[in-house]
Formats: structure tokens, C-alpha cells, sequence
């Protein structure tokens, strides 16, 4: 059995549904993220947010680039935070932030960003039907990562096991002992 080219009673195609779908959940595990009290939870939603752009990068035909998003985001960056998180600190914030004190004027940025954007999007010529999507070869995007930019690479390696280290530094240093009378 095959599926239509168009989703019964809504006309849309797929690649349109998987996109819409893919960018709901992306603005929504991003407010979460960023809305959320408890600290874990937050980079939980966070790691929700990485797996939805990459699955927008399968869509736009980069699958090299969403491997990487899985792989270094989700797999690396966000439980480097969270094992961060809970091996520092208590997980859930104080009652009262620095930055609640300042949500008025957050809002009235963010209001004339959307603004802005809004009117960026009405007034931009966007292509028609006709563009197809990129594909990327992933053999010459390799070659040219390990060969042409092998020293930033490993640069961001040895800055990666350097935050992994001082984690690790931080979870086990002893309390402060009191100094003799």
C-alpha cells in the first residue's frame, strides 16, 4: 500500500505536513525550554528541540548535517549539560530570578522582533513551486571537514573533553575544609 501525494481532506503534501509538524514542535520544546522551572526538565525539552531541526535538516536535504545535530547536540552538548546540571547544582531555581524584573521590557523586544520579521516574511519575493530540494554529497562534505578543517575540529574535541574534565573536576571536589585556629 502506498500513501497519496496529498493528505486526504487537507490538500497538503507531505513534505508540507512533516514541515509544519517538525516546526510546531520545535517553537514548542523551545518556549518549554526556556519557560521551564525545573532545570532538567528544560534541558530535556531542549534535547526535543535539537532532534526537531534535525529533522528539519532531513527535510531540506542535509542528511550528513542532521546526523551531526544527533550525534553532537542531542548526543554530546545536551547530556554534557545535564549530567553538568545535576552533579553542580540543586535543579530547581530560586523563587524569584534577576531577569523576572525585567520581562516588561522582554516583551516589548520581543514584540517588535516579531514585528520586524512579520514584515521581512509579507515582503519578501518568495520563489515559487519550481525549487527542489538540495541534496548535498556527503562525501566531498567529508572530505572537506577532515581534510581542508581537521585543526578546528579538533580544536571543538579538545574543548569538548576539556568541559567533560572540569565537570568531572567539579562533581569531585571536596567541600572546603576550615582552616586551623
Amino acid at each position: 500500500m502506498t500513501l497519496p501525494q496529498a493528505i486526504p481532506f487537507l490538500n497538503w503534501s507531505w513534505d508540507y505536513f512533516l514541515f509544519l509538524s517538525l516546526v510546531v514542535v520545535l517553537l514548542g520544546s523551545g518556549i518549554m525550554t526556556v519557560l521551564g522551572r525545573n532545570i532538567i526538565h528544560s534541558g530535556l525539552w531542549m534535547m526535543v528541540c535539537f532532534a526537531a531541526l534535525a529533522g528539519l535538516y532531513v527535510l531540506l536535504g542535509a542528511p550528513l548535517v542532521a546526523a551531526a545535530q544527533v550525534l553532537i547536540y542531542i548526543g554530546a552538548i545536551s547530556v554534557l549539560v545535564l549530567f553538568a546540571i545535576m552533579l553542580t547544582q540543586t535543579k530547581f531555581g530560586p523563587a524569584r530570578l534577576v531577569f523576572h524584573r525585567q520581562a516588561s521590557s522582554a516583551a516589548v523586544a520581543a514584540a517588535v522582533i516579531a514585528l520586524i520579521l512579520l514584515i521581512v516574511v509579507v515582503d519578501t519575493d518568495w520563489p515559487g513551486q519550481g525549487v527542489s530540494v538540495l541534496h548535498t554529497a556527503t562525501d566531498a562534505l567529508a572530505r572537506l571537514l577532515f581534510d581542508r578543517y581537521v585543526l578546528p575540529f579538533e580544536v571543538v574535541s579538545v574543548l569538548l573533553l576539556a568541559a567533560v574534565i572540569g565537570g568531572i573536576y567539579l562533581a569531585k571536589r571536596e567541600p572546603d575544609e576550615p582552616s586551623g585556629p
